[in-house]
């Protein structure tokens, strides 16, 4: 199957970013929303990435207009009666989703495929909402979407063989780089962040570390992440980071400990970067300071205090969550490391040298062995959600230690 047009329903900012990623590879797109004034800010948001392009010299007014006039902005859905993919953008609630999807399978020919932009909600959930949970699919862009690479396409239950492969082939023609993901919750970039994230914000509502301590040792001149936890929580939204953080707590159990912080900074409205404040104060600077919030849930005694922050603690969670997803098979070895690359950007600071490199290779580059005494070393200290995944502890039983034994997670020439 051919993808001729699209449709996008949802015009928030990855609404709008994904518009614009379909226009930039030559498709038209009809973007629906139930909000005129949304209509607008996505217009304006596609409109701005454009013409930052022309300021730069990488196209011309001319050409920037031909772009813009392949999107469509609509409040019904009269023009959704000839699109080949509809991708919905919705908020991150299951009942939300479910009434476009009936909507739209109302108003969408039958061979229309249905893509949700969800970062960690069930797609066979979704599909079983519709007449055609053959044609329902995960498609999600990472935020801002015409800048990141990845898209991870996860298959329901149900999706057919001609559904995955018409939009892995469709990914490609969005200059997209497409990785296959088997179905869970958080799926696979999302589900390794979780719990750094939450030991991030463990960590800062603990006293442990001040969030500029902690973005400074994870950052370029520290581990060599192209930024901190709290700069990406900021910049994602405290709201999206609370919700997806909240249902995955639900999902894994030990792995995952609910954080108190989200919702106090919820309630003081700091909702990131976007809102003019969230772990940093950027232009409401009357925002009720972070740092009375954390002062304030302390004296309350809902959080422990006195515990110790060190770079292990975040990143060895985000290592176990990804052995474990090689150990359930959820992406090939390769695609998870390379997800974690051109989706996070994830890097290592190594002697100066910023190294692309994704999590199995960095640990079998550390050795298997190390990374296992770091594991039950944490889990000894802080608890269970620091066990080490079956597959390291396999692994390094076999003396597959990573590169210096020629056997990890990959092979290598010794």
């Amino acid at each position: 199957m051919w993808i001729f047009k699209v449709g996008v329903v949802g015009a928030g900012s990855m609404g709008g970013g994904i518009a614009q990623v379909v226009t930039f590879a030559g498709l038209p797109v009809v973007v629906k929303d139930i909000d005129e004034k949304q209509l607008d800010l996505a217009r304006r948001h596609v409109e701005g990435i454009y013409q930052r392009r022309v300021d730069k010299g990488k196209m011309t007014a001319g050409q920037m207009q031909e772009k813009l006039d392949l999107i469509e902005y609509t409040l019904d859905y009269d023009d959704f009666m000839d699109v080949d993919i509809v991708i919905e953008a919705v908020p991150e609630v299951m009942a939300i989703k479910e009434a476009v999807l009936k909507e739209l399978d109302e108003a969408c020919p039958p061979d229309t495929i249905f893509a949700s932009n969800t970062s960690a909600l069930s797609i066979t959930e979704m599909g079983a909402a519709t007449s055609r949970p053959h044609k329902m699919i995960g498609m999600h862009f990472f935020n801002p979407a015409h800048v990141m690479k990845l898209v991870e396409i996860i298959p329901g239950e149900e999706t057919d063989q001609d559904t995955i492969d018409t939009v892995e082939q469709f990914t490609q023609e969005l200059r997209k780089i497409p990785v296959i993901v088997k179905e869970c919750p958080g799926f696979l970039v999302n589900r390794l962040l979780s719990p750094y994230l939450n030991e991030a914000v463990l960590a800062l509502e603990q006293g442990a570390a001040t969030a500029a301590e902690i973005d400074e040792a994870m950052g370029r001149d520290g581990f060599g992440w192209p930024m901190g936890p709290f700069f990406l929580m900021d910049m994602m939204g405290i709201d999206v980071c609370a919700h997806v953080g909240a249902y995955l707590v639900t999902q894994y159990g030990d792995r995952l400990v609910e954080v108190q912080l989200y919702q106090k900074l919820l309630d003081a409205g700091r909702l990131g970067e976007r809102a003019g404040a969230g772990f940093y104060t950027y232009t409401a600077t009357n925002a009720r300071p972070l740092e009375e919030i954390i002062q304030e849930l302390q004296a309350s005694g809902e959080v422990e205090t006195g515990t110790r922050f060190g770079v292990d603690r975040l990143i060895m969670p985000f290592l176990n969550e990804a052995a474990l997803c090689a150990q359930e098979e959820i992406a090939n070895v390769n695609d998870i490391d390379m997800a974690c690359i051109a989706g996070i950007g994830m890097q290592v600071n190594k002697d100066g040298d910023l190294v692309r490199m994704g999590p199995l290779e960095y640990m079998d580059e550390v050795g298997l062995d190390v990374i296992v005494e770091k594991l039950e070393a944490l889990e000894e200290e802080f608890g269970p959600r620091f066990h080490p995944a079956e597959i390291l502890t396999q692994k390094v039983r076999a003396g597959h230690l990573g590169k210096a034994t020629g056997y990890g997670f990959k092979e290598y020439t010794t």
